[in-house]
């Protein structure tokens, strides 16, 4: 920067919608790709981008590339390809808990350098469940550092992580508006971040093959049967979820008779009514406004003995086992499972009851458990969270339309077949033939990704519909709608002027002190902001103040697209740790108790690999 930088309208009108963008993404008032979309408008309406610009960052080839990746993540799903994980981890471990812990981490860490850190958390959760399941560990004990290491893993190539992703499309706008005298600065290769990412990726690996058991000393270890599986006793323990399942057939006498299956269950002491059968038309997980009539048989879930009390007031006959329902309640078809909400989920801010889940997909909320909160009373009324997990009554096949669209990740180990299994070489070979053109370079990363894609069409591993719905919109609207926000930054001086702001407080520090100063920065606002949000609002301001310090711009920029995964204080800090948290039953205290010296470590590893890949010092 040379000279000094004033303030303009149009600087202050950015930093403005830079504060708005904070705000509304740390507190969410408004949905995050809503005020995505708020922003791109103001820019557009005001003029602050020419109007051929406002509307790049759909066609970013970045953007594009995350659209192919969705698509390639699902069709290895309905293969089957990476549930055989959970196998080879079992059989890697050879029955040693040590070395179950580094064998997990690595195979994530391995995987988070190729596949989205939030849909790889929904693809590892299950993978944990299962594997908690046949070794007895605790659940709690996998699933924290497995998320971790997503996001210590993720820098490794530009493959996977979307900040870095956007990173060239930052740099190319930023190179549109440098001062004069200022050198180009280069975009990023596809291996420009390896150095520091491996090193990052084994330090994540490290940590917790040193550190789990003293971390996480007492998470898990009162009950190593306590995983998600379809047992009475853990729903009874956890979830207060008691009682077996029963048949009430109605009598011509029930007051039942003419009621609604909701009004059945406002009864006092009425029990869960999980399936009802009339004549000959029989239903698992009943909507609300189900008919009861003479002769309905109900599926009912409560003790023993409130179930008879209500069949005696209600004058209807009880069976202790179901008979005439018995193949709808077997153990192979349907059951009791866990799953959770995450981040992009649409039944965010939707209440249990708006939802209409049992008309829907044919699955009933028997519990919701949030944190400390478990909500079984008038679970109707609970409006839902990221991170929220619920407790679901269901046939297995009915879980799969909410898990596809993205609203809910199912924790519990099902016994479900896959829908493709003969295609898993079909969908390996194209997943590794755009991640070989890609890390070769021989194609540009975004046209890669969609020969994947695409072959995966034409084969047959997953249908055109399916890809639509794989993809998950929220994440391209936020992604595409902010950078945007980065671009006004350089063209109207406001990353300029911040970065001069800030050398007021910080240019008299060493290199290395003030890199560290843009990495606190970067990590602190990403505790708070989505990633994305937070790689565009910081990028600017990293290649200013490298320009001012006579510092590398690509290191600087480098360090701070690093930083914004250094986000493992809190929980709704990255989609990944929110995912977790539920069916880990963690606590904020874990979070800090771990992510502490892990956000240390990660910003110490991160400052001293990009100073030697550079000769900063």
């Amino acid at each position: 920067m040379q000279g000094a930088v004033s303030l303009t309208p149009e600087m202050i009108l950015v930093l403005g919608l830079v504060v708005f963008t904070v705000v509304m993404l740390a507190l969410e008032w408004i949905r995050s790709d809503v005020t995505a979309i708020l922003v791109l408008t103001v820019i557009a309406v005001t003029g602050l981008l020419p109007a051929k610009q406002v509307f790049e960052g759909f066609a970013n080839p970045g953007v594009q590339a995350i659209l192919a990746v969705m698509i390639m993540g699902v069709g290895l799903d309905r293969t089957g390809a990476l549930n055989a994980v959970a196998t080879l981890i079992l059989k890697a471990a050879q029955g040693a808990q040590w070395k179950l812990f580094l064998v997990i981490n690595s195979v994530t860490t391995v995987l988070s350098s190729i596949i989205p850190s939030q849909a790889l958390a929904a693809l590892m959760i299950p993978v944990s469940s299962r594997v908690s399941a046949r070794s007895k560990i605790p659940l709690a004990k996998i699933l924290l550092p497995m998320a971790c290491v997503i996001l210590t893993g993720t820098n490794t190539t530009l493959i996977a992580n979307t900040p870095l992703i956007i990173l060239n499309g930052l740099i190319e706008s930023s190179n549109r508006n440098l001062p004069p005298g200022a050198n180009t600065i280069p975009e990023f290769g596809m291996f420009t971040v390896t150095p520091v990412g491996v090193l990052l990726a084994l330090m994540g690996i490290g940590f917790f093959w040193l550190f789990t058991d003293r971390l996480l000393k007492n998470i898990g270890d009162d009950s190593a049967t306590k995983t998600p599986r379809r047992t009475e006793n853990y729903f009874a323990e956890t979830y207060g979820i008691e009682g077996d399942v029963q048949e009430l057939t109605v009598s011509a006498d029930s007051p039942l008779v003419g009621m609604s299956v909701a009004e059945a269950e406002a009864l006092p002491g009425a029990p869960l009514i999980l399936a009802i059968k009339t004549g000959n038309e029989a239903r698992l997980s009943p909507p609300a406004d189900t008919m009861i009539w003479v002769g309905s048989v109900l599926g009912v879930l409560a003790p023993r003995g409130e179930v008879g009390e209500f069949a005696s007031s209600q004058q209807c006959r009880l069976t202790a086992r179901p008979r005439q329902l018995a193949d709808m309640f077997n153990a192979a078809r349907a059951g009791i499972s866990e799953a959770v909400v995450p981040p992009s989920s649409r039944f965010i801010k939707q209440t249990v009851g708006d939802l209409h889940l049992r008309k829907r997909y044919g699955i009933s909320v028997l519990a919701v458990n949030r944190g400390d909160q478990v909500f079984r009373d008038d679970v109707r009324s609970v409006s839902l969270r990221a991170g929220d997990t619920l407790v679901l009554h269901s046939a297995w096949s009915d879980l799969a339309q909410p898990r596809e669209e993205h609203d809910i990740v199912v924790v519990t180990d099902l016994p479900q077949e896959e829908e493709r299994p003969g295609k898993w070489k079909e969908a390996l070979f194209f997943f590794l033939l755009a991640k070989f053109l890609a890390l070769t370079e021989l194609l540009p990363l975004q046209i890669a990704f969609w020969v994947g894609a695409a072959g995966m069409l034409i084969t047959g591993v997953i249908t055109p519909n399916e890809s639509y719905r794989s993809v998950n919109w929220k994440t391209i609207f936020i992604t595409a709608c902010l950078m945007p926000l980065g671009w006004t930054m350089d063209r109207t001086g406001a990353g300029s002027w911040l970065g001069q702001e800030l050398m007021l407080h910080i240019g008299g520090l060493p290199q290395w002190a003030i890199q560290a100063s843009v990495a606190i920065l970067a990590l602190g606002l990403s505790q708070v902001m989505q990633n994305v949000g937070a790689t565009v609002v910081m990028v600017p301001i990293a290649i200013n103040i490298a320009l001012a310090t006579g510092g590398n711009p690509t290191a600087y920029i480098l360090i701070t697209a690093m930083s914004v995964s250094n986000t493992f204080l809190i929980s709704s800090a990255h989609p990944a740790l929110t995912m977790v948290a539920g069916p880990g039953g963690y606590r904020g205290k874990d979070f800090l108790r771990v992510g502490l010296p892990l956000t240390a470590a990660y910003l110490l590893t991160t400052i001293v690999g990009v100073d030697v890949m550079y000769r900063s010092f």
